[in-house]
């Protein structure tokens, strides 16, 4: 087998998740929390940064609106970075930019501090995202691939009900300050753990140098079990493109699946966010009270995670492209049914419910199609600059809702979110997956070949 080429992948697909290649989901997961916890920890303590800077309802949303941009721009630049310097190195500068801008958001003396503070703790939380998932991606074999990313996913819904708890909790006697220094503690305290994970096997086959090989072969062996011989060459999916280059997501092989994805990114988070930001709001219009109003964020939130196992088992099973035309008409089906629900409280819970399926689910497979249309050197910076297009969506969402309530009541609110999910629903339907895939590559070893490698190891 000499001067054979082996495929990262291959190797992870064909061998089972172990203990040690679930410890790196896990670690992913908690990172992720702390996304959660500092998009939710800020609701809670906003209204005590506005009452200790005499701030204007307009001066907090300056305040909100920094955390998202830094998000969004954060995803397409720490994202990109992954791919050319390693998921670990990425993630770690996250953490600390995010730990060490966090700290100092408790010593902030000015509202333009709060507003520029919020912007670099954004920058941090939103550019560990892509590595994040892009890691657990791989080192998850084929089949559990999609159950690992979700998993990865669940911690910012996890972390924003710890968020809530805590600042709920803690507010009367740390105040906002205290919670601010929490939300920089534990990424520093994260940090070490992080510094101990091992980098991507796939990401290290992309290197030239003759160390990464060798790195990557030892990887591979200690997380699989399978042994490498010396002289098989390792490599990832496709060794054409350059690693953390935007410029390559629109080369002719990518460029309509890119265009298509962030499409659907794109129009799904307006969707989303509508939803999300809007809701208490509009069924406090409705009828309910602001306490019972509130309880529409709990549903939909439960409802996505519990949904999110269903659409985990059906990633492997379903056309990825058939799933998202399913579950936008279903979203399209749960938007039209809110606005003619009227004060049925009932009926209009059940549906928003749904819509944590309908409306929400998307993100998980949007994630997954992300990792199964692009190779490793690109991963990240196609996931990134995706969330990146679709934290843009959730700018544009969170904007809307009060014009969409204010010119055609409850009823067209929830009537114009259809409207994001028909284009997202349409421009699924114009997506198609490169033509181009490593395993396409004539001189890289078969799965046959790969069984014999591990049946040596016996």
């Amino acid at each position: 087998m000499s001067a054979s080429r082996l495929s990262v992948q291959s190797v992870i697909d064909s061998t089972s998740m172990n203990p040690k290649r679930w410890s790196v989901v896990v670690l992913c997961f908690t990172v992720a929390l702390l996304d959660g916890f500092d998009t939710q920890s800020i609701a809670f303590i906003g209204s005590s940064i506005a009452d200790e800077f005499d701030m204007s309802t307009a001066s907090m949303t300056a305040v909100i609106t920094a955390s998202t941009v830094g998000m969004a721009l954060g995803a397409v630049t720490l994202g990109s970075l992954g791919d050319r310097v390693g998921r670990k190195r990425a993630i770690l500068l996250a953490l600390t930019i995010f730990g060490v801008f966090s700290l100092l958001g408790a010593f902030a003396q000015a509202p333009w501090q709060i507003v520029l503070l919020r912007f670099l703790i954004g920058l941090g939380m939103g550019g560990a995202t892509p590595s994040l998932l892009a890691l657990a991606a791989e080192y998850s074999s084929a089949r559990r691939r999609g159950l690992s990313m979700t998993l990865v996913l669940l911690g910012l819904p996890g972390g924003a009900m710890l968020g809530g708890v805590v600042a709920a909790a803690w507010l009367p006697t740390l105040g906002w300050r205290g919670i601010f220094f929490v939300g920089g503690l534990l990424p520093i305290i994260l940090f070490a753990a992080i510094a101990a994970l091992p980098e991507s096997a796939a990401y290290l086959a992309t290197r030239d140098d003759s160390a990464s090989q060798t790195k990557a072969r030892a990887l591979l062996q200690r997380v699989t079990g399978t042994r490498i011989p010396d002289d098989v060459e390792l490599v990832a999916e496709s060794s054409d493109e350059a690693s953390g280059s935007i410029r390559s997501l629109f080369t002719d092989t990518y460029r309509r699946t890119t265009i298509t994805i962030c499409a659907i990114y794109l129009a799904n988070w307006v969707a989303w966010f509508l939803l999300l930001q809007w809701t208490p709001t509009a069924l406090h219009d409705a009828g309910l009270t602001k306490e019972e109003a509130a309880a529409g964020t709990i549903v939909v939130n439960g409802a996505f995670i519990v949904f999110s196992f269903l659409v985990t088992a059906l990633l492997s099973r379903v056309a990825i492209r058939a799933l998202l035309l399913a579950m936008f008409g279903l979203g399209i089906a749960v938007a039209l049914g809110l606005s003619i629900s009227g004060t049925n409280w009932t009926l209009t819970f059940a549906l928003i419910a749904v819509a944590g399926l309908g409306i929400g689910g998307q993100q998980l497979v949007l994630n997954y199609l992300i990792a199964q249309s692009y190779p490793t050197q690109l991963r990240g910076t196609a996931t990134g600059f995706s969330i990146g297009i679709g934290r843009t969506g959730s700018i544009i969402g969170s904007a809307l809702g009060g014009w969409l309530l204010a010119v055609g009541g409850v009823s067209g609110y929830f009537a114009f979110i259809a409207v994001p999910l028909v284009i997202a629903a349409l421009a699924t339907l114009l997506f198609r997956r490169p033509t181009a895939a490593a395993a396409a590559e004539t001189d890289v070893l078969t799965s046959d070949a790969l069984g014999e490698l591990t049946s040596d190891k016996r």
